[in-house]
């Protein structure tokens, strides 16, 4: 995070364990909070959500290979609101955006990658991607340029997907169990709005 980058109140931006290790990569990280939507809604950006833990190796992998290339996070501080969130720390965050892309793609892990409205809906997401194409996965800045012009050019469709991927995980929670114990029973736009705490 760098100090004096966006004028909030001191603490706004105080970051997370896993944030944290990543305060010196020149990507310019928000923490999950109501302001950095609120950015995203002020620039007509999406969202980028990195999810991840300390001890996660592929994380630090995508770190070291995208977050701390000059060029990709030029392009990500002009393209997008960047987030960054510890599962460790909100258990909540992950857990929303986990069942949405294990409802839509029967898979998921860590880093999860998630690109989000400013609403905070998802409309495409992965976990790791490699800095160029390799063994049948895009690399991770031909994924930005194509969420970029997606976001630009076909906005309404954008908007539909998002749609459709809210709403499938709701169908999908009430026909298969999961063992989360604090994972909301459904995935709406209001459940998983950046100010909704889940913690008992």
């Amino acid at each position: 995070m760098k100090d004096g980058a966006h004028a909030e109140p001191p603490g706004a931006r105080d970051v997370a364990p896993t944030s944290s290790q990543h305060a010196d990569n020149p990507v310019d990280w928000w923490p999950w909070s109501p302001a950095a939507f609120e950015e995203a809604r002020r620039r007509d950006v999406p969202v980028l959500l990195s999810v991840g833990y300390a001890s996660c190796h592929w994380c630090h992998v995508m770190a070291h290979e995208s977050f701390e290339d000059g060029a990709t996070a030029a392009y990500l501080n002009e393209h997008f609101v960047s987030v960054k969130v510890d599962r460790e720390e909100r258990p909540d965050v992950d857990a929303v955006y986990m069942e949405a892309v294990q409802a839509a793609t029967g898979q998921g892990g860590w880093p999860m990658t998630v690109f989000l409205t400013p609403g905070a809906e998802p409309f495409y997401f992965g976990t790791y991607f490699p800095p160029a194409p390799r063994h049948g996965m895009p690399g991770f800045r031909q994924v930005l340029e194509g969420v970029t012009a997606a976001w630009t050019d076909r906005r309404e469709e954008v908007g539909e997907v998002a749609g459709r991927i809210v709403r499938d995980p709701i169908r999908s929670a009430h026909t298969t169990p999961r063992p989360r114990k604090r994972a909301p029973t459904r995935v709406t736009t209001r459940s998983i709005a950046p100010g909704a705490h889940w913690r008992t």
